[in-house]
């Protein structure tokens, strides 16, 4: 498909100027009248890192917020079996693990990622029941 695109140009262009021009324009993706029309994306700022510093401090930490009866009735199993988990899909699955996007920002933590998909199975369950 390529090949043809550029033959049937080189063929419809008579001079070297007007095929460069064509040429940038391709390679560029867009027109040069097209890239000042482009729109950002909306950004909204979710900050991360300190939403993991709290859930650690309520429920992980040395002296914990909530206790481990609380714990137990949110998460619907131990801490221990939840850490137990949790090292166990980091080890598996590097989609749980925290990485930065394209512009360099943290991502959510492996903790974070964790807690958010046992609580999307234990709401699935809770309503298909």
């Amino acid at each position: 498909m390529a090949r043809t695109f550029f033959r049937k140009l080189l063929t419809c262009l008579s001079s070297e100027d007007e095929l460069d021009v064509v040429l940038n324009d391709k390679a560029d993706g867009q027109s040069s009248r097209h890239r000042a029309n482009r729109q950002r994306r909306k950004f909204i700022w979710r900050d991360h890192i300190q939403r993991q510093e709290g859930l650690f401090r309520d429920y992980f930490a040395e002296n914990p917020v909530y206790l481990s009866n609380l714990f137990r009735r949110r998460f619907q199993m131990s801490r221990p079996l939840f850490l137990r988990i949790l090292n166990e899909v980091e080890s598996y699955e590097p989609y749980f693990n925290q990485r930065r996007d394209n512009a360099g920002r943290l991502g959510l933590s492996s903790m974070q990622n964790i807690t958010t998909t046992l609580r999307m199975l234990t709401y699935e369950a809770l309503s298909s029941s």
